[in-house]
């Protein structure tokens, strides 16, 4: 197999048309769907099934945070923006990549091409800021790993309470360090700042639950008690604790959310969610890199240029549209942290929301 340096391929919307009709999309709807239905009514500390390649990529992933804790945020109080300091971090990730991949059982060819989405998971190096798209490399980074043999079918489960959980654990940190600005006005389309998926998997988590139902997510007890079990309430303990005020108020589309009678009817409106609001999204998608384990194979836009754009990020921008590369404040920017705090956690101090 020949492998390749990814690269985006979507800048029109007859593009974005293409894609989601071509085997790509399908991979990566049916992969979530995979992981989705592994994990209903698995709580985090559940027994699951974990091969070498499991233990391998969370290795990887200590590493990752080590690279983090070593990188502390430059003096930047002046701003509520993203911290420069990250991208030294982003530099150090792309460097230690290489040998990181080392450490799997991947073809060496392909590392190159494989490790691009990694890197590009963690964040934007030139915006300082984190959305969906990378959210979704890590997604595509875990696809070509279980593609190439690293993972097993027999992981999934691991992939979303172990890796996956890991991930985004690894992600608030570096949200809150670096003080990471979300990727794009509407912040991750309602849900909280950044993410998606953890929303999608958690509420696959609570599928058939005997007791909890969406609306609990509005009794501060119910959500400290089952945080440390489920995804979907770790989330909401999270966006509680940066911000005040209702759900209502900073979060409307989950307050709407948790109307909903049954964790069911909310994992399967995840679902429609991401496929129109994340794949579907040309903000997102213009972002997104094909290579030969992800391949495109549509239609080049008249003149395009892989990889470039006038604002940098491979395209332009018609009107305010969807608000990418739109500076958004951070929301950690308005904390006054404890000196060291690192970690988003029991110790942040709440902030307005503004």
């Amino acid at each position: 197999m020949s492998f390749q340096t990814p690269v985006k391929a979507i800048l029109t919307p007859a593009q974005l048309e293409y894609f989601q009709t071509c085997p790509t999309h399908t991979e990566i709807l049916a992969y979530i769907g995979v992981l989705n239905e592994s994990v209903v009514g698995v709580k985090l500390s559940a027994e699951c099934s974990q091969s070498e390649g499991v233990t391998a990529v969370l290795g990887v992933l200590d590493a990752v945070e080590a690279t983090a804790h070593d990188i502390p945020p430059v003096e930047n109080a002046a701003s509520r923006f993203g911290n420069p300091a990250f991208r030294a971090f982003y530099d150090r990730v792309s460097e230690l990549s290489p040998s990181l991949h080392e450490t799997l059982p991947l073809p060496s060819a392909a590392r190159s091409e494989v490790g691009t989405y990694f890197v590009e998971a963690w964040g934007n190096r030139t915006r300082i800021d984190y959305g969906s798209g990378m959210e979704l490399n890590f997604l595509c980074w875990l696809i070509c790993l279980e593609r190439l043999g690293v993972l097993q079918a027999s992981d999934h489960t691991a992939l979303v309470v172990r890796v996956f959980w890991r991930y985004i654990r690894i992600m608030r940190i570096l949200q809150s360090t670096y003080w990471l600005e979300p990727a794009g006005s509407h912040g991750v389309w309602g849900l909280d700042d950044y993410h998606f998926l953890p929303f999608l998997f958690g509420a696959a988590q609570l599928r058939g639950h005997k007791y909890i139902r969406p609306k609990a997510i509005h009794d501060a007890e119910v959500v400290e008690e089952y945080a440390k079990e489920y995804i979907y309430f770790a989330c909401i303990q999270f966006i509680n604790s940066i911000k005040t005020a209702s759900l209502r108020w900073h979060s409307p589309m989950l307050d709407d959310i948790s109307a909903v009678k049954s964790w069911d009817k909310v994992n399967a409106g995840m679902v429609k969610m991401y496929t129109a609001e994340v794949l579907g999204k040309l903000p997102v998608m213009q972002h997104f890199l094909f290579g030969s384990l992800l391949p495109y194979g549509g239609p080049a836009a008249e003149g395009q240029d892989q990889g470039a754009g006038e604002n940098g990020h491979g395209h332009t921008h018609e009107g305010w549209g969807d608000g990418c590369g739109i500076p958004v404040p951070s929301a950690f920017a308005a904390a006054q942290r404890r000196e060291g705090q690192r970690i988003v956690g029991e110790g942040i101090r709440r902030v307005p929301f503004d």
